[in-house]
């Protein structure tokens, strides 16, 4: 297994550094504590913003970062509000779940997020939610529990409880036995999860993704596979709240399509969107056509 040398570069990873530093110097940053467990909150947007907050939650072993390309556009009119989930880079690690009081593996985690949202916005204030892969679901249980959501948008969400359809196997890069092998898997996973287009593989894809695998403290595998999202949908159904759910058309994690077309037929409050040519992290590879999709549905800010 080798690493592209044109794309991982010491001059590429060194640009790819520096627009992650520009685009985080536009965020003003929040570290809010819920129950001893702090959360760190990247606002984007101008200071009077009006309209609902647009919230957005990242994947398993992410972080902010998967929406870096898309900070630009979803925040030139509204507030963005995009955390490190607990357990992920800037977070603190959420409490363990107390299976015997019966407590969901989940739950620890939402009621931390919930605590510091709601510490930041109010508590009743509306808000626009969105998540990409394990924060899809995580997103959509969020606007069970916590209610007074506008809209509901997630892409390549998990939690729909069907097959991965990956033609290749991922690799364990914590086994790697150098730091040059264990870049090559992280590559390697990319490409095998998270991208369909090999251009898309490049210095900044590698460095966001480099960033948050090391930095990761929560297994959100197990939470992504347990199902739960269409129920989640079907309670945003019976409190009137617009949905858009987006797959890239490549996406192995689902069959797109299908899962779509399942989702949405007879829920006249859910919007279905296959984006074409696009993996799995539909919003870095295709960030234009996920960002024009986004803003429409979301409306004016």
């Amino acid at each position: 297994m080798s690493v592209p040398e044109s794309v991982f570069s010491a001059a590429d990873e060194a640009a790819a550094r520096a627009l992650i530093a520009r685009t985080e110097a536009l965020a003003t940053v929040h570290d809010a504590v819920h129950a001893g467990t702090r959360v760190r909150w990247r606002r984007f947007g101008p200071t009077d913003a009006a309209g609902p907050p647009l919230v957005l939650l990242h994947g398993g072993h992410g972080s902010w970062m998967h929406w870096l390309r898309n900070v630009p556009a979803l925040s030139a009119g509204r507030a963005l509000w995009l955390p490190d989930l607990p357990g992920y880079l800037g977070s603190d690690t959420p409490p363990a779940p107390a299976p015997a009081a019966g407590q969901a593996p989940l739950q620890p985690l939402l009621d931390v997020l919930q605590g510091t949202l709601d510490g930041l916005v109010g508590a009743g204030t509306p808000i626009a939610l969105g998540g990409f892969s394990f924060g899809g679901i995580v997103a959509a249980k969020l606007a069970v529990q916590r209610g007074h959501i506008a809209r509901l948008a997630l892409a390549g969400s998990g939690g729909h409880a069907t097959l991965r359809h990956l033609a290749v196997e991922m690799v364990n890069w914590r086994a790697a036995p150098d730091r040059d092998a264990e870049r090559a898997a992280l590559a390697h996973n990319l490409k095998a999860l998270m991208l369909h287009d090999p251009a898309a593989l490049d210095a900044l894809a590698f460095e966001i993704h480099d960033i948050a695998c090391h930095a990761t403290r929560f297994r959100s595998k197990d939470a992504s596979l347990a199902g739960g999202l269409q129920q989640a949908l079907d309670a945003m159904d019976e409190r009137g709240v617009p949905q858009l759910l987006l797959w890239g058309e490549r996406d192995v994690t689902a069959d797109a399509r299908a899962l779509v077309a399942a989702l949405t037929r007879g829920h006249p409050l859910r919007e279905g969107c296959i984006v074409e040519g696009a993996g799995h992290w539909v919003q870095f590879e295709a960030a234009q056509a996920f960002d024009a999709r986004l803003l429409r549905f979301l409306g004016p800010g």
